[in-house]
């Protein structure tokens, strides 16, 4: 038998010319055509024009490096390292060379906004190609865990005391320098455990005013329960019944607790248990065409409804698309009759279960359609029940499964996207946003192999037209 051998003396080890490297249908082209149809310009504008400084890695080089990492499902800047100096697509992308990972996260930390925004820019392309069908769109939620764990929780009295404790060392620390440097020193120089933002005191203060502050929060609701209970008892002149409310206390409690790693997670509950995270929200269309994401710290959805509508229809607008939201589905979790009060007359009409997921389904099978006139008797939640069982609400509210679902499973299961690499609302706001462009960027890379028009494409990117229409 002969047999291939491995010459590795060889004077080039690849094809000296990188366009020889990968055949074009390669994940790696793609990105980098998609990257070419982006406006990038706000990325530039944070670069010094003067040419002054040591030089920078390309922009578009690095939204390039972003993205096709984030496609398969690596977000560590370390691992990107090692990848841009064994692996040929990132080899392609970077042109030979290897940022290193502390070049990866500043970049990934300093444009935090302007990478969120590349939703849009990528939903802008999915409708230039024909994906998004928003006639029936999915709304759902999913839990992330949050770059914490649940054992970084501290009580509201444990933490002020730690605090106190810190505080206490940090004016020893400074009346020795005093003592030790004299007048000349002006003394209100912050040591480092202070000065640094990112410190464990810092993070300890930011925990201490935050449940200081939302337990001031709820005591002023509180206070206006009982005047506005106190105001009925005046224009009525009768005494409310039952024992009379304890009076706001705007201390919070000793055993309220709070994350010291990630002051803005919440403990939030799965199906599996409890987890140190955020609830990410993303509004889903039929071809599964992520068309707005959120993330917010409230454990319940009930609140995120008509803000993540009202989303959808800005988002679709500025992407170019013509066509309105005509249905919008949610589970329980977004069931509130004000919720339906409040719904736009305009649309789009809400199909929302109003009890566990288990249950609505069960009901959709054992019950019949209802017939005849709607009765006009009947609560919000009658109606919505009443609407679910016929047979066009069946047909609608059976879609969320084969939407939204599906899309948190892609998501979390097969690109392994179940946890934030970052802290802090705002950045894992914008990781959220970013995911959910890779979603939607590998959905349009899915149609385009499934078109066949990959040449077509590549002609059409390089000629500037607006790619894949």
């Amino acid at each position: 038998m002969a047999f291939i051998q491995a010459d590795r003396e060889q004077m080039y080890l690849l094809p000296p010319s990188l366009r020889e490297w990968l055949p074009d249908q390669d994940l790696v082209w793609f990105v980098i055509d998609a990257v070419g149809q982006m406006d990038l310009s706000v990325f530039y504008g944070k670069y010094r024009a003067d040419g002054g400084g040591h030089p920078a890695y390309e922009p578009g080089v690095m939204v390039t490096l972003m993205l096709y990492s984030y496609c398969l499902g690596e977000r560590s800047s370390r691992r990107i390292e090692r990848l841009c100096e064994r692996d040929i697509a990132y080899r392609i992308i970077t042109g030979n060379r290897a940022p290193d990972h502390a070049t990866i996260a500043r970049f990934r930390q300093a444009f935090e906004k302007e990478l969120a925004e590349l939703f849009n820019q990528v939903l802008k392309l999915c409708i230039a190609a024909g994906l998004g069908k928003v006639g029936v769109v999915a709304l759902d939620g999913t839990k992330i865990k949050a770059d914490a764990a649940l054992a970084a929780n501290r009580t509201y009295a444990s933490i002020k005391e730690e605090v106190e404790r810190w505080l206490k060392e940090a004016e020893a620390v400074d009346a020795a320098e005093d003592a030790l440097y004299g007048p000349d020193r002006r003394g209100d120089e912050l040591p480092p455990e202070l000065a640094d933002r990112r410190s464990r005191l810092a993070r300890l203060k930011e925990c201490k005013e935050r449940l200081e502050r939302e337990a001031a929060e709820t005591a002023a609701e509180q206070q206006a329960k009982v005047e506005a209970a106190q105001a009925k008892e005046v224009v009525t002149g009768k005494k409310r019944r039952g024992r009379k409310p304890n009076p706001p206390d705007p201390t919070p409690e000793a055993e309220t607790k709070a994350n010291v790693t990630d002051p803005d997670s919440r403990i939030m509950k799965t199906r599996s248990g409890y987890v140190q995270g955020y609830n990410a929200q993303a509004v889903v269309t039929e071809d599964q065409i992520i068309v707005a994401a959120e993330v917010t710290q409230e454990g319940n959805d009930v609140h995120q409804l008509h803000p993540m509508l009202a989303k959808t229809k800005e988002n679709l607008a500025a992407a170019g698309c013509r066509e309105k939201v005509k249905a919008a589905e949610a589970d329980a979790g977004y069931w509130s009759e004000d919720n339906i009060r409040q719904a736009d007359p305009q649309g789009p009409e809400l199909f929302i279960a109003t009890t566990k997921d288990w249950k609505q389904r069960k009901a959709l099978r054992d019950r019949t359609a209802p017939r005849g006139r709607i009765p006009a008797n009947l609560s919000p939640r009658e109606r919505m029940e009443r609407k679910l069982l016929t047979k066009r609400g069946r047909a609608i509210y059976k879609k969320r499964s084969q939407t939204v679902e599906p899309v948190f499973g892609q998501i979390k299961a097969g690109r392994g996207c179940d946890r934030f690499m970052r802290r802090g609302l705002a950045a894992c706001a914008s990781e959220w946003k970013l995911i959910c462009a890779i979603h939607n960027l590998l959905k349009l890379w899915n149609r385009i192999r499934a078109g066949a028009r990959w040449g077509e494409t590549r002609e059409r990117a390089a000629a500037g037209a607006i790619c894949w229409a």
